[in-house]
């Protein structure tokens, strides 16, 4: 009887609970839309905040987005849910929530999230949210990828923002090419690699030409892969050649990049990959020399 009780007074606590978020996501939504809601109401903004802990996925979302609309005001109990809240749903939607505010303020905890929460998600939200404050997060991305301490997990992540970042980054990028850190080096050309899909302007091109030749093969494989995906044709002879490094990803790279980027003059040198070593550089040249021909059929 008594464990019945208890049930039946937990439901009822849920229901009202459920009943209540509902009723605060009509009246804030209301408020917003007519602009009378009040961004110093630190009570309802709390109460926006539990919301995030709403055991309805689609209601957390909700309650997300009415805090993203709020913005800025809503960063420092956000901060604040991300860094002590013991419940777990509310860290993560918090981050989440953090993400689409972009309030470059919130640094410092999404990165003590990022590298010290014990929920995965968690980590990984905060690293979505790093990305989307971007300038503000480069330096404390880059120092994470040249310590020695950080797993590659951690530093995946980490070298995922700063590409998200991109040309918003690219003085740092710049300046961090000469890094002492392999992980750094390899981290900027990927970033530096979505800046040139994003302008193809020749300074960033020009980079990722220069790369080609660098003494690392996982910068070279790194470069000859952006080359896939830029439309950089001066690139192309550096490619040519690249298909002879010693390195088997950077010819695979090299391989794929031509046939995405090159025309009937290059089928003779990607012929040469056809006796490669390597069989699935054989392959890859195969299917390259058959793009090159479609669409110089398209023409």
């Amino acid at each position: 009887m008594g464990d019945s009780r208890h049930t039946n007074a937990t439901t009822e606590d849920s229901a009202l609970q459920i009943a209540t978020n509902d009723a605060l996501l009509d009246r804030v939504g209301e408020q917003i839309t007519l602009d009378t809601f009040d961004p110093s109401d630190q009570q309802t903004l709390q109460q926006l905040i539990e919301g995030l802990g709403d055991p309805r996925g689609l209601i957390r979302l909700r309650f997300a987005e009415t805090l993203g609309e709020i913005g800025e005001a809503a960063t420092p109990l956000l901060r604040t849910a991300l860094e002590t809240h013991t419940n777990v749903v509310v860290r993560r939607a918090a981050a989440k929530t953090l993400t689409i505010i972009g309030d470059s303020s919130a640094v410092p905890t999404l990165l003590h999230s990022f590298l010290n929460d014990e929920d995965t998600v968690v980590r990984s939200s905060s690293a979505g949210a790093l990305a989307r404050t971007g300038e503000a997060a480069v330096p404390a991305l880059l120092e994470i990828l040249a310590s020695h301490e950080q797993p590659e997990d951690t530093k995946g992540h980490a070298a995922w923002a700063l590409a998200f970042i991109g040309s918003e980054a690219s003085e740092y990028l710049y300046k961090a090419l000469d890094s002492d850190s392999l992980d750094v080096r390899c981290a900027v050309i990927g970033a530096i690699a979505h800046v040139a899909q994003e302008q193809s302007d020749e300074k960033s091109c020009g980079i990722l030409v220069s790369a080609l030749t660098d003494p690392e093969a996982t910068i070279r494989s790194e470069a000859a892969s952006a080359f896939g995906q830029v439309n950089y044709p001066p690139a192309i002879p550096h490619l040519v050649l690249a298909i002879k490094d010693p390195y088997i990803e950077v010819r695979k790279a090299a391989v794929s990049s031509l046939g995405k980027l090159g025309n009937e003059p290059e089928i003779e040198p990607l012929q040469s990959a056809l006796q490669d070593p390597e069989s699935v550089v054989q392959v890859l040249a195969k299917l390259a020399i058959a793009q090159i021909k479609n669409r110089a059929e398209e023409v």
